[in-house]
């Protein structure tokens, strides 16, 4: 499977042991930075992966920060992709069972490495629910998420 991994400054040393690991494993890895030693913003390389996961240029991403908090809200700004901030197993594949997520992130700080390659190896063995039915019920929900619909109203409150 080819997957694109990034984080912030707080992961690279998990970052890189992943990254490593899942060679190990028989996937393909495009590792997006940035390189240890480097202070960055979460943001820019949360976007990065965004764009490659959307675009298909890699099946899955992993995207990793202290938290795992924010570097998920970055990459989920793209309407392409649906990133899951997991921390065990069950989560990881309820994101892909369920939500069809193409994207996780975990956080460096919280999350044991052994834990994150549970996580990621559930993550990339979980197949989608409805992958085979178009019509499915989660297949209807996952295709909500990419278009919200615009509000042109508005809510007044009272005081």
């Amino acid at each position: 499977m080819r997957i694109a991994i990034a984080s912030d400054h707080a992961a690279t040393e998990m970052k890189a042991e992943i990254a490593e690991w899942l060679i190990e494993e028989g996937h393909e890895v495009a590792d997006l930075g940035p390189a240890a030693g480097e202070s960055v913003d979460y943001p820019d390389y949360g976007y990065k992966l965004a764009e490659v996961v959307a675009e298909g240029t890699v099946e899955r991403g992993i995207a990793l920060c202290g938290s795992g908090i924010g570097i998920s809200i970055s990459v989920n700004r793209h309407p392409g992709v649906r990133c899951a901030l997991v921390s065990e197993p069950l989560s990881a594949a309820l994101a892909r069972e369920h939500n069809n997520a193409n994207a996780i992130a975990l956080g460096a700080r919280l999350t044991g490495i052994e834990m994150a390659k549970s996580c990621i190896a559930t993550f990339l063995e979980t197949e989608f629910a409805d992958a085979d039915d178009p019509a499915g019920r989660h297949q209807r929900r996952v295709a909500k998420l990419g278009t919200p619909p615009i509000q042109t109203t508005r809510i007044e409150t009272h005081q």
